[in-house]
């Protein structure tokens, strides 16, 4: 059942961590005492975290795009958390800080381009992609990087500062698809990914429509900036055919990548935020030539980690909005079972535990 920080109200709790140890188990116990930090590390405590797809295969499969977890793993890579120690850093005791999860190199080729997301040697939490694995966010102490922390202003709500990772990747598939203020903007899929390319865009100014296949689906797109909402099956494809200056693909459905290619204009372009799923499906691909469509895909973020931060620092976005569930972190693997089931229509939160200082926020 989700629950709401009133909930806890003088209730004390362990800090604790969690584990996926299979495809859908996942353990909660005390975490192990930490050790002392190496240099430029610095000792957080999570305020809130939030679920991704990511996090979502790796839940019902222990994989995810071809990448198998060879041991148990604590998931999480969207938080925002409290400074415990510093280090040596300029970080200051308490402050909250958004957490970038893209420890780079800084020193392979794409890093010096600038391009973090694409770092030949990047590590990542949470994720198979880093062998050896490195823990998630999913626990209450994190050590992490002083410079992947970015402190925020006052009286930012952590229960929206821990959109700034995926909004990141929202902006990241914007930037990729060119979307400035009074182009048309057509996104495929409401899920959390799209529903912040919507608000994102819409923010940018954009008219935004949103298509989805659950009604519910589209009436959150709408809350979050779409100006117009279509349901799969409730109107006729043909009249939005060439109608878009950009579309943004957030469903991960080859025949929703069909639709954008028959939805964008002319010399238009497609964004692909989604990891579209292999499966046997034909694809209009004469359409790319016979339309001189632009496709570009849309891999994490580099400065969008920045820009999400400044958007959400100046309250742009009703993110309340876009978060269908909260969840205390000891109920993680509750979470994870509710997003699975798809019965949740956008973000579910993580809170950490009591004596973080966001109880009393």
């Amino acid at each position: 059942m989700a629950v709401t920080p009133l909930d806890f109200e003088g209730i004390h709790m362990p800090e604790i961590q969690t584990k996926l140890v299979a495809a859908k188990t996942v353990e909660t116990a005390p975490q192990p005492t930490v050790g002392a930090l190496p240099d430029g590390v610095v000792r957080l405590r999570l305020a809130v975290a939030s679920l991704c797809g990511t996090d979502l295969h790796y839940f019902s499969h222990f994989a995810n795009a071809g990448f198998v977890l060879k041991n148990p793993v604590t998931l999480g890579h969207e938080a925002c958390a409290y400074v415990v120690d510093p280090n040596g850093s300029d970080l200051r005791e308490g402050e909250l800080v958004a957490l970038n999860p893209i420890m780079n190199c800084q020193d392979c080729d794409p890093c010096r381009r600038g391009e973090e997301n694409l770092c030949t040697a990047k590590k990542f939490p949470g994720s198979a992609t880093t062998v050896p694995h490195i823990d998630g966010f999913f626990q209450d102490t994190i050590d992490h990087p002083a410079r992947c922390c970015r402190p925020v202003a006052e009286g930012v709500d952590p229960r929206h500062l821990t959109f700034a990772e995926p909004l990141a990747c929202a902006l990241h598939a914007l930037n990729k698809g060119g979307v400035t203020k009074g182009q048309k903007v057509l996104v495929t899929g409401c899920g959390p990914m799209g529903l912040l390319a919507i608000a994102g865009a819409a923010a940018r100014g954009a008219d935004v429509t949103a298509v989805d296949l659950r009604p519910q689906a589209v009436e959150v797109a709408v809350k979050a900036g779409a100006a117009h909402g279509l349901v799969i099956g409730q109107f006729d494809e043909a009249s939005i055919e060439k109608s878009f200056d950009v579309v943004i693909e957030a469903s991960g459905a080859i025949p929703a990548f069909n639709s954008a290619l028959k939805a964008v204009r002319q010399k238009g372009r497609i964004s692909i935020l989604s990891n579209i799923q292999m499966r046997d499906a034909q694809i209009m691909l004469h359409l790319i030539m016979l339309k001189e469509i632009e496709i570009v895909g849309s891999f994490q973020f580099n400065r969008e980690f920045e820009e999400a931060v400044q958007l959400i620092e100046s309250q742009a976005i009703n993110f309340d909005a876009l978060t269908a569930e909260v969840f205390p972190l000891a109920q993680t693997g509750e979470a994870l079972s509710l997003m699975a089931s798809g019965g949740a229509f956008g973000k579910i939160l993580l809170i950490g535990q009591m004596n973080s200082p966001i109880w009393s926020y």
